[in-house]
């Protein structure tokens, strides 16, 4: 083989590897150390269930009472792997980005940018005190005095496709990455979104409670240096 290649070839190897070697689990299969659960109803309910469970080796969102689980650490410029799917009925559900303060919309919700998995509108944003911006702003987002990031309202910006979810009780692949002020969202390896101008640049990742259970057998996140083609 000539030098060109070889060389060629070994950098490929050594980059593939190092990535690999770079990727954590945010789950390690057995608890949910790294994790703190934020749910109000356990506050003044002694007898509300933690919703957050693992289950057969995988993490279990029960969906009631609603709340979230979020990374004790908080993170930036990244890629983040989620494998999912609803476990018994379609619901809602979602992956939070660069959350901070808790409970800061309707007294529920931590300050950030959801990707929503909710069953057909997988890949929309949701802006949770926190703004982010899409090409098509109008004919995704609505009219633009509707627009805000509070209570009431125009929070949700549409997703770029339909059809892009597995049938029920399938496995989806969700890829989030996080850049700067980026944000782009694959899902089942097709591009669903991809907004910037993001007014958070890192924060705390979280899964929610919403009335759905939904299971995940993969949350992995891994360094970037800049945003996939």
């Amino acid at each position: 083989m000539k030098k060109g290649p070889f060389l060629l070839i070994c950098f490929i190897l050594i980059a593939f590897e190092t990535s690999q070697a770079q990727t954590k689990s945010l789950f390690n299969g057995e608890n949910l150390d790294g994790w703190h659960v934020d749910v109000p109803e356990m506050d003044k309910n002694p007898d509300a269930i933690n919703p957050f469970i693992v289950r057969n080796g995988m993490l279990v969102s029960l969906g009631t009472p609603a709340g979230h689980l979020i990374t004790d650490e908080e993170h930036k410029d990244y890629r983040l792997e989620v494998e999912y799917r609803f476990a018994d009925e379609p619901g809602n559900c979602g992956v939070l980005v660069h959350a901070s303060t808790p409970r800061a919309l309707y007294e529920m919700f931590p300050k950030s940018i959801e990707v929503q998995m909710m069953h057909e509108n997988a890949g929309d944003f949701w802006c949770i005190v926190e703004d982010i911006k899409v090409p098509d702003m109008v004919k995704r987002r609505g009219p633009k005095k509707d627009w805000g990031i509070t209570e009431g309202k125009g929070r949700r910006i549409l997703n770029l496709t339909d059809g892009t979810e597995k049938p029920l009780g399938n496995w989806n692949s969700m890829r989030i990455e996080c850049f700067n002020d980026e944000v782009k969202v694959w899902l089942n390896g097709e591009l669903v979104n991809h907004g910037y101008d993001c007014t958070a640049s890192s924060g705390q990742i979280a899964l929610q409670a919403e009335g759905a259970e939904v299971e995940f057998r993969k949350v992995a996140i891994t360094p970037i240096s800049g945003l996939s083609e």
